[in-house]
């Protein structure tokens, strides 16, 4: 194929693959054109106001009202090299929706007689009746890809046209990332929000030179959470919970010693470390840090890190785990000499 016409239909599919994504986002909203009237591939959940519930430009719907909540809660980051999906493929079109997108698409980026002609009878265009699978509606979806809206490295990988699946099937092999109960865990998995770091430190006066300060977290606030992701056009879903099993203690300088040694305290009875009590100065703590020099004019930046485990169930009764989570945050500490009184 000459180089130009292999250009022009590059260009063709990106013009295709752009349109797709502004109709999802359109419809996500409930006002695009494709699926306005609650019957299309698109349509779902009402967003509460609180945001507990909405539908991503990705047919998603995420159930968050298990999610973590707060002013200072955050998303995970993964232990390991893994990433959630940063694109996907799920059902977009019904017949007559996926007409009214690509026959503009054709006419406004015509590259010949010959790319025309190929398109329409790839969906079968010119039959009224069974063209774009029309003699198929209800019964199916063409599926299609989206992409994660923060457009993470990778999210133009999706780069394969619309496909159809009759309802009841699983979608083909080769379209990796087509959305499944384990898909839809790792598309969860990336709407998780836990609870801030910001861990509690004892006695509560400045941090003292040579002296083991306590450190904890409210254990209120760090219990499991979960979000559910769902696509109503196939009644396909999957829930990711997130549990905490560790909290990691960085002093900001290497002048400082850990309790544990390792700087690690694990999750004791649901409980992040122990509270301070009055008459423990002595003790040494379950959880803490005890710094060999003061901070000066300054302070070290302690950074707590709790790690959570994740693990999912979907609809059609499968499992597993995904890798552990990390969220954790920067804060300064003020750490001053002990004074002597000289009588």
């Amino acid at each position: 194929m000459p180089a130009v016409r292999k250009v022009a239909r590059a260009a063709t599919a990106l013009a295709i693959i752009g349109f797709s994504l502004l109709a999802s986002q359109t419809a996500y909203a409930g006002r695009g054109k494709y699926g306005e009237n609650g019957d299309g591939a698109n349509t779902g959940a009402n967003a509460n106001d609180d945001g507990t519930l909405s539908v991503t430009a990705g047919g998603v719907v995420f159930d968050r009202s298990k999610n973590g909540s707060g002013t200072s809660t955050g998303a995970l980051t993964s232990s390991t090299s893994w990433t959630p999906p940063p694109c996907w493929y799920a059902p977009k079109y019904t017949p007559e929706q996926l007409q009214k997108t690509l026959e503009p698409i054709w006419e406004a980026e015509s590259t010949g007689y010959e790319w025309d002609a190929a398109q329409r009878k790839k969906y079968n265009a010119d039959d009224k009746e069974k063209g774009f699978n029309k003699d198929k509606t209800g019964k199916g979806y063409w599926w299609d890809s989206y992409v994660d809206k923060s457009y993470p490295p990778g999210w133009d990988s999706c780069d394969k046209g619309p496909f159809w699946v009759d309802t009841g099937d699983a979608p083909p092999a080769e379209y990796e990332n087509a959305v499944t109960p384990e898909v839809l865990a790792e598309l969860a998995y990336n709407e998780i929000r836990v609870p801030g770091t910001k861990v509690t430190l004892a006695p509560a006066e400045a941090t003292k030179v040579n002296l083991p300060t306590w450190a904890w977290l409210d254990g209120a606030a760090f219990k499991p959470v979960s979000v559910t992701a769902t696509v109503p056009a196939i009644n396909v879903s999957a829930t990711a919970t997130a549990e905490p099993v560790s909290l990691k203690i960085e002093p900001g300088t290497a002048d400082a010693v850990t309790y544990p040694a390792s700087g690690v305290c694990e999750i004791n009875n649901g409980r992040i470390g122990e509270p301070y009590a009055k008459g423990k100065a002595d003790e040494t703590p379950a959880c803490g840090v005890k710094y060999l020099r003061s901070s000066g004019d300054a302070t070290f930046p302690l950074r707590a890190t709790v790690t959570w485990e994740i693990h999912w169930t979907g609809t059609d009764g499968a499992g597993g785990d995904l890798p552990d989570g990390n969220f954790g945050a920067t804060q300064d500490v003020v750490v001053q000499e002990i004074q002597a009184v000289n009588r």
